[in-house]
């Protein structure tokens, strides 16, 4: 435990002192985002573009989180145990790609759909059984969504690819 604290803080105080703007905190063993680390990246919090917490034991992301890190263009949260968005994701007005593959989603996080630069979203392997392609499809930006290994009512497998604006990845080939 104190050996994956001192590998964060280590990362943490890479990226602050080096200007970067992505933060990798894959692999971590994090069970939430540490709200300390909100004070100690305050000065470059703007600048962070690219957020992985990837492979992680989320269960939750809060909306401080989502509120701090406002000009995010990719967030990686697959291979966690998520199971919901808080509204706040909302305000990732930048966004362009988010991976949440491998968490426990059972519906589809409807407040992605409100996001106008969201062009990727990664659900794969998740617990989805319904797509909403009335809202997926009047995505400005949306250019591919992957929902593999979901498991789909027979009427969502049944959804028409010509209709939708954006490739949808619904099984392996």
């Amino acid at each position: 435990m104190a050996k994956d604290a001192a590998r964060v803080a280590r990362i943490v105080n890479e990226t602050v002192e080096e200007g970067r703007n992505s933060l990798d905190l894959s692999n971590c063993k994090l069970t939430t985002f540490p709200v300390a680390l909100f004070k100690v990246m305050k000065n470059v919090v703007a600048n962070i573009h690219i957020i992985s917490l990837e492979n992680n034991e989320l269960k939750s992301i809060s909306g401080e989180f989502m509120t701090n890190f406002n000009q995010l263009r990719e967030l990686n949260l697959a291979g966690n145990n998520l199971n919901h968005l808080p509204d706040e994701v909302k305000s990732l007005t930048h966004l362009t790609s988010i991976n949440l593959a491998r968490n426990k989603f059972s519906v589809f996080p409807h407040q992605l759909t409100e996001l106008t630069t969201l062009e990727t979203i990664n659900l794969e392997e998740n617990q989805i059984a319904e797509i909403p392609v009335d809202s997926l499809a009047s995505m400005p930006s949306l250019k591919s969504l992957n929902m593999k290994s979901n498991p789909f009512s027979s009427d969502s497998q049944r959804t028409q690819q010509s209709v939708l604006t954006f490739e949808l990845l619904t099984r392996d080939e």
